[in-house]
């Protein structure tokens, strides 16, 4: 049996999106409490940043990207109640993304925003957005001192 597609308009454009991939947001995202109903796509095949995009509404999207190829130690604080929304048991077992914001005409201002990560049950399709309100390191980082810390990685390799 042939999977059913339906086709949304979205900030890439429009895309056929399987149904079955809807992510929902019982209690939407932080501000946008009314947009429950979200799908992820991908920008490009090899990139590591990718859309997390409304089904109700074709402006709203917000760029994400999974933490853990920036930060490998990054976990946020889910609460029982949220681990019990999510219907996990183990937050190994979930999805976990953060916002990207890319100031316009500014590349290399790209940061990861850390304190309101989204956790998401792939197998039951439930995400919720997660507020961090006492961080005890970095909030924002940006991607470009990733790429200043493999420089100054790969020049000490090379020097030695």
């Amino acid at each position: 049996m042939e999977q059913e597609t339906i086709e949304l308009d979205t900030r890439l454009g429009k895309r056929s999106v399987d149904p079955s991939r809807f992510i929902v947001f019982p209690r939407g995202l932080v501000g946008f409490e009314t947009e429950q109903k979200f799908v992820l796509l991908q920008i490009k095949p090899e990139a590591p940043l990718l859309v997390l995009q409304s089904v109700t509404t074709p402006q709203f999207g917000l760029l994400v990207t999974d933490p853990k190829l920036f930060l490998p130690d990054f976990l946020p604080r889910v609460s029982d109640s949220e681990m019990h929304l999510l219907g996990l048991d183990d937050l190994s077992k979930a999805a976990i993304l953060v916002t990207v914001s890319i100031p316009q005409g500014e590349p290399e201002k790209a940061s990861l925003h850390l304190t309101g990560p989204i956790v998401i049950n792939h197998i039951s399709c439930i995400g919720v957005q997660i507020p961090q309100n006492d961080m005890s390191g970095p909030t924002n980082i940006t991607l470009s001192s990733f790429g200043e810390a493999k420089q100054a990685e790969n020049s000490a390799s090379t020097s030695s």
